[in-house]
């Protein structure tokens, strides 16, 4: 656990170890956060904002397991990490093993509507509700039950993958966008303040059959969300 400010490059090179889903699921959405996503979220949520370091961390739907290690590594107080699928809980016991966290996040299968208790930080990379219109909104409406802020990944406005979005996200924590309109409305429905919106670009490699790129480029919004 680190007591003092890590290197973002640690970090990266901490949550590149972390494997992905062996056979994801198309309809649950189980893309990976991508190495520099995960890195400048977790990264803006413990030294800009002090919401990671000796702070209690909820990952909602936590995969295998790439939040919820970093947030360890960057010296959470206590973690815990939910998913659904039983193969993801079973890879991120095996990456904490890998990247010598093993002691340090509690894994927990269970449906996010199960799920109870208290945490200072809810972090997650929510399904966007591409196969399933507003399961993204569900682990809004969840998170914002558990935890007193929320760091959570969203799709972009798709102007672009482009000038404004800078895809080594060296400068992604001085540069903000407006939230999307139908999200502000759910978010202050369900009790929360959004405090900040950063453009960011996420990379994720072939993975379905529907995929026709090696490698697919797109743009996602980091929302941090406080609880009224």
């Amino acid at each position: 656990m680190q007591k003092r400010l890590a290197r973002k490059l640690d970090l990266e090179m901490l949550l590149s170890r972390v494997k992905p889903h062996p056979t994801p699921n198309p309809s649950l959405e189980q893309y990976t956060i991508s190495v520099s996503v995960a890195a400048q979220m977790l990264y803006m949520a413990a030294y800009t904002y002090s919401d990671i370091v000796d702070k209690t961390i909820l990952d909602l739907g936590c995969g295998t397991g790439r939040l919820a290690l970093g947030a360890a590594f960057l010296g959470a107080k206590y973690i815990v990490g939910v998913d659904i699928d039983k193969t993801a809980l079973r890879v991120a016991s095996e990456n904490s093993i890998s990247v010598g966290l093993k002691s340090r996040v509690n894994w927990v299968e269970a449906n996010i509507d199960t799920v109870c208790g208290e945490f200072d930080t809810v972090l997650q990379n929510p399904p966007f509700g591409v196969q399933r219109r507003g399961a993204d909104r569900k682990f809004i409406e969840k998170a914002l039950k558990l935890g007193k802020v929320v760091y959570s990944i969203h799709m972009g406005t798709q102007d672009s993958v482009g000038s404004k979005r800078k895809t080594n996200l060296s400068k992604a924590d001085s540069v903000q966008v407006s939230p999307r309109l139908f999200l502000r409305r759910f978010i202050d429905k369900n009790g929360g303040t959004i405090k900040a919106v950063y453009p960011m670009v996420m990379t994720i490699p072939y993975m379905f059959g529907f995929h026709t790129k090696e490698k697919h480029k797109f743009a996602v919004d980091l929302y941090v969300i406080e609880r009224r």
